[in-house]
């Protein structure tokens, strides 16, 4: 059996693990890379990209159908599903390969990896010594959980970014993100789509308000959302299968082609032996990690998806380099979540998110005002046809400071940036309307429910130098 010796062995070459080995090497630090492979990360592979460009295929055929709304008249479009499939494997292959030509300037060790002590891992044949690991094997699809599901078939968020065709019916088995995005594109290519979800609406981590509005605008696209149901089995039935479920105390099914099993993703730490070199972990949560990204033993680091933590490439590509630098000068830089926790979901509309939601602040107990402005009254949207959604502000009561932005709309992936950069410079409401904004552009709609905040901070200061009372109280 071979034997190697690096400064810093990575498990696992995805967004994480790479931007972790680039940054340890600009440290002068000796880099090996340890991957099972296929090579190219969960981002590129299974995830963000290939679902965003089956995305744009489905965006595209409802902008035809919707395309009357601006005088277009055309004939109900149809999808060479198979063409369309075909364009997003080469574009993955592009994004591939790319990657993989920076992964192989580093010694790269292709196989399952297993701890065999602190200090060494075990790839096939070849042991690896270093001064300090980083885990970075990122997730898998969840196993299935109902009676039945496996043995009647089902896909998952992997099979279903891979079909040669679609299926003529579906049912999303939860109301995630991925269940949203894929549900949603799905429908949009043909598929008759019915979502079952255990709370009363999609998004359940997402603000009521947004969740809410999202969940009728898609069972106003012809998407049947069946909440508060529980799933009692999975069956066949002939060609077709069933879905037993309880709501409201009964019991009843569902029946489709096919079933998409959408209930998210664990960590993938499976064969990892990680009790042999000191490291806490669980299942479901992931491994333990410290702000450092230290594990319980300190040699080791852990980052992205394994972790548990904000399934996010850019948490995942943060985490990884401050690991580096962590690992390499043995310092303790801790990382920051309060604006790298910002998201998004491509549906369509588009959520995005960035700082506190009202959940969060209600459960710190935290007082904050809330302004909100529909994209129905704004004027850029209303030319372009995109009317659907809204944006809210969250403000501090007592200096204005913004806390947090939600955007329910068109481009709110893109928009959202603008209040990531305000709330990095710790902007008030007070600087956000002194901002310029182009006229006319979808962006101007932020500084609405900031000039409402406005009027109600400055209102509520005059009311407590009247009243002698404090600023919040005065708050309504």
């Amino acid at each position: 059996m071979t034997e190697h010796s690096y400064d810093l062995v990575i498990i696992g070459g995805g967004s994480g693990g790479y931007a972790a080995a680039r940054t340890a090497r600009d440290l002068g630090a000796r880099v090996a890379i340890a991957d099972a492979g296929p090579l190219g990360g969960l981002c590129i592979l299974n995830g963000c990209m290939p679902s965003k460009t089956l995305i744009a295929t489905g965006d595209l055929m409802h902008a035809v159908r919707e395309s009357d709304v601006l005088g277009v008249r055309s004939d109900e479009p149809r999808v060479d599903y198979r063409a369309m499939i075909e364009r997003k494997r080469e574009v993955i292959k592009g994004f591939a390969d790319y990657r993989i030509e920076g992964l192989e300037t580093f010694d790269i060790y292709e196989g399952r990896a297993s701890f065999i002590d602190e200090h060494a891992l075990q790839v096939g044949d070849v042991v690896l010594r270093a001064t300090n690991f980083v885990v970075a094997t990122g997730s898998v699809v969840a196993p299935p959980i109902f009676p039945g599901l496996k043995e009647a078939g089902y896909i998952d968020s992997d099979a279903a970014l891979d079909l040669n065709g679609p299926p003529g019916s579906m049912i999303v088995l939860g109301g995630g993100y991925v269940a949203v995005e894929l549900g949603q594109f799905f429908s949009r290519v043909g598929v008759a789509t019915t979502i079952l979800i255990r709370k009363p609406r999609l998004l359940s981590d997402v603000d009521e308000d947004v969740a809410g509005a999202l969940t009728n605008y898609l069972r106003d696209e012809g998407i049947r959302v069946v909440g508060e149901a529980t799933v009692a089995r999975v069956e066949r039935n002939g060609k077709l299968k069933r879905v037993v479920y309880r709501k409201g105390g009964e019991e009843h099914a569902l029946e489709a082609e096919e079933i998409f099993y959408a209930l998210g993703r664990v960590p993938n730490i499976a064969g990892l032996e990680l009790e042999r070199a000191g490291v806490k972990a669980h299942p479901i949560s992931g491994i333990e990690i410290d702000a450092t990204l230290r594990t319980s033993n300190p040699h080791v680091f852990a980052i992205g998806d394994v972790t548990g933590r904000y399934p996010l490439v850019h948490v995942a590509i943060q985490q990884g380099e401050i690991a580096a630098r962590n690992a390499i000068r043995g310092t303790r830089e801790a990382i920051d979540y309060s604006l790298s926790k910002a998201h998004t979901i491509f549906s369509d509309p588009q959520i995005a998110v960035a700082g506190e939601t009202e959940r969060e602040l209600a459960a710190a107990g935290r007082p904050y005002l809330k302004a909100t402005y529909p994209f129905s009254d704004h004027g850029k949207a209303i030319s372009i046809g995109k009317t659907k959604g809204f944006v809210k502000m969250l403000a501090d009561p007592e200096d204005g400071c913004i806390i947090g932005v939600q955007i329910l709309g068109a481009e709110a992936s893109d928009l959202i940036h603008e209040a990531i950069a305000a709330m990095h410079f710790h902007a008030t409401v007070f600087d956000f309307v002194r901002i310029p904004h182009l006229h006319p552009t979808l962006a101007e709609i932020l500084t609405y429910p900031a000039e409402e905040l406005v009027v109600r901070i400055e209102g509520a200061r005059m009311a407590a130098q009247r009243g002698d009372l404090p600023v919040a109280a005065a708050v309504p």
